[in-house]
């Protein structure tokens, strides 16, 4: 018995100390293995999307709109993808579009997207729109210069000077100047409109 028992203890004290030699010696390898090849896949997998798309800083486009009415978009940060060359992704947008009647527009947004074939642009989050006297908070506004009209959605707050009005979609059509209110609820149901001054 007294063999069996120091055999068991010889054992045991074999066992201890192999594991923490494991643990000191073999466990800081492997995880520095394992942590350089997840360093390799990373790698890969930036150089693959930095291949397949472009990073820019302080963006800025002009051009002109309907023929004569100059724009300017800007943006902090862009980034254009190899496989939709036209369609530039932004942060911090700000637009301004000169009006034939000299008003100056000016669009601004934490993100958005400018389509530079058709000239259209999509703001998302934190939009807002004034032409020094009309000012309109939203959360999406779609400015689709081929339909030459503004689609502006998601809690819409339209001032302009005392006035406020509060509704889930604005459609601004630039020919005409007309603004299209629309709340979105059953459609059986009035909405009522109130205007304060």
């Amino acid at each position: 018995m007294k063999i069996d028992r120091k055999v068991i203890q010889l054992g045991l004290i074999s066992i201890g100390i192999i594991l923490i030699l494991s643990t000191y010696f073999l466990y800081p390898k492997i995880t520095n293995k394992i942590t350089a090849e997840k360093k390799i896949l990373t790698q890969e997998k930036i150089k693959i999307a930095d291949e397949k798309s472009n990073y820019f800083e302080n963006v800025e486009y002009t051009g002109l709109y309907n023929i004569n009415n100059p724009f300017r978009i800007k943006s902090k940060k862009a980034f254009i993808s190899n496989e939709e060359p036209d369609i530039i992704h932004m942060t911090s947008m700000k637009v301004s579009l000169e009006m034939k009647d000299g008003r100056i527009i000016v669009i601004t947004s934490d993100a958005g997207i400018y389509n530079k074939k058709t000239y259209d642009c999509f703001f998302v989050k934190n939009v807002k729109t004034t032409d020094g006297e009309t000012v309109v908070y939203s959360e999406n506004m779609d400015l689709l210069a081929s339909m030459d009209t503004a689609s502006i959605y998601n809690s819409v707050i339209l001032t302009s000077g005392k006035d406020s009005l509060i509704a889930d979609k604005i459609e601004y059509d630039f020919q005409t100047k007309y603004y299209k209110v629309s709340m979105f609820n059953n459609e059986n149901e009035r909405v009522k409109v109130k205007l304060t001054r």
